[in-house]
């Protein structure tokens, strides 16, 4: 008779057991983590990073017992972590994670739900439901418009445009979900000089292509010059920015859309953090003309600071986006309700809506405006005290992100090389119209007005010592 080997997941202790043990463990190194995130180093080592190492090399022919893997993974791979959680990163628009969305995140991956169809997991599908209806309701956007939830922006832009590539194709009479792109109708892509690299990769995945996108000129911060948008015959897909990622600045909507209108043009909005803007009565008229275009992708995993991953897809003819992303088979049985995998890319999929309602919840719509408001205004302190220290800011602060120069090309890269290492917070470096330049970026919920100060007294210092 044959007989299994013994494997770590065979020895007689109830399941249960072995759950409340591991995740007892799990959770009080989580803790341990959270508490001491503030006070550790931003960054990592070069020790560090050697020994996460240990992870590594073969795969053993014979398992771990699970507490030690996590243990292992703690010993070596919790230091190895970039501290995005504690307050003074700036390195990337990357917020850290509300302490609701931790919490209902282990909760949910508890329930470990398949959040495909509404049959396989109830709640999951419910909760996207809900989410999907308020985001569309907290950024005012046309009433019956449709969304999903995808990985991040760049997955949100290749659903929107798939929507905007089946409607405008099928005004012309074509089916490209049947047919394909070989000899469909050319559309025209329009966008703007500095369109965020993703934008380009989504384009390129939908068979749009590259080198064959219309670029328009940007202005001093980055803007697209809309009186230079050409008036092209044809289908026209014109995508627009809000939140350029070194300086913050949103592209003029009103007048794209109204030129737009002109070209019978659909207009979809890269918004991946500047959407939010709309929330903030202070920068809301950044976002003017939001309404207008036709469809949005934003991230929740940014501004609304939910865990990784998490994008939002928003479109207004909600019939292009189920035509685009339909899939059909005898076993999915009859759809009768709004079935998650049928209005974005994937199919298995985790349950991103449960954190995504969490955090709204949570925060309330003043909430999420005030948490938009605090980062801005972090964001100029940062350039005041910059500024007053006699370095070059080189954008207008308008939402959160901050450009500072310490002088030439070498003189800079020496300061971010330094800060990184110092540990007391975390920038990275970006090039700026032809100009080498630290890139601040306030994102987190968990920055404080102390982060600030702590970070702003770093970057001075290391400033001040490097020639």
């Amino acid at each position: 008779m044959y007989v299994p080997e013994k494997t770590p997941l065979s020895d007689p202790v109830p399941p249960e057991a072995r759950y409340r043990s591991l995740l007892d463990d799990a959770c009080d190194r989580a803790q341990t983590y959270l508490a001491h995130i503030r006070d550790r180093r931003v960054g990592v080592t070069p020790q560090e990073l050697y020994a996460m190492q240990s992870l590594g090399g073969s795969l053993p022919e014979d398992g771990a017992p699970a507490a030690d893997v996590l243990r292992m993974l703690d010993e070596a791979g919790s230091p190895a972590t970039m501290a995005t959680m504690g307050g003074r990163f700036f390195g990337g628009v990357i917020g850290g994670s509300l302490p609701v969305t931790v919490a209902v995140h282990w909760l949910a991956d508890a329930w470990d739900q398949n959040a495909c169809l509404y049959d396989l997991s109830p709640i999951s599908a419910y909760l996207e439901d809900v989410v999907l209806r308020w985001m569309v309701e907290l950024f005012r956007l046309p009433a019956g418009s449709a969304g999903a939830l995808v990985t991040g922006t760049q997955m949100a832009d290749v659903t929107a445009l798939a929507a905007a590539r089946h409607a405008l194709l099928r005004r012309g009479g074509w089916d490209v979900e049947s047919d394909g792109l070989f000899g469909a109708p050319p559309i025209s892509v329009i966008v703007g000089e500095e369109v965020h690299a993703t934008m380009m990769k989504a384009l390129a995945l939908l068979g749009f292509g590259r080198r064959r996108v219309h670029i328009v000129s940007s202005d001093a911060q980055g803007r697209m010059k809309a009186a230079e948008i050409p008036r092209l015959s044809g289908p026209v897909i014109i995508c627009a920015q809000l939140g350029n990622v070194n300086t913050g600045s949103c592209d003029p909507l009103t007048e794209i859309c109204e030129i737009a209108d002109s070209l019978d043009a659909w207009v979809h909005i890269d918004g991946a953090f500047g959407l939010w803007a709309a929330l903030d009565p202070a920068r809301e008229h950044l976002a003017e003309g939001l309404a207008r275009a036709h469809s949005w992708a934003t991230d929740a995993h940014k501004w609304l600071n939910v865990p990784q991953d998490c994008g939002v897809a928003m479109v207004r003819d909600s019939e292009a986006l189920r035509h685009a992303m339909s899939i059909t088979a005898a076993y999915y049985g009859p759809l009768t309700r709004r079935e998650p995998m049928q209005w974005c890319p994937e199919s298995s999929r985790r349950a991103r809506g449960i954190e995504v309602w969490a955090a709204m919840r949570t925060l309330g719509k003043r909430g999420i405006a005030r948490l938009v408001e605090n980062c801005c205004t972090h964001a100029l302190a940062f350039a005041r005290g910059l500024t007053d220290a006699g370095y070059e800011v080189l954008n207008d602060v308008v939402l959160n992100q901050v450009l500072v120069s310490f002088g030439n090309e070498a003189t800079t890269d020496r300061v971010i090389e330094r800060i990184q290492a110092d540990g007391r917070c975390w920038c990275g470096g970006t090039l700026w119209k032809g100009r080498r330049a630290m890139r601040i970026s306030v994102s987190s919920w968990a920055t404080t007005s102390a982060d600030v100060s702590t970070s702003l007294e770093a970057m001075l210092d290391i400033a001040a010592q490097v020639k």
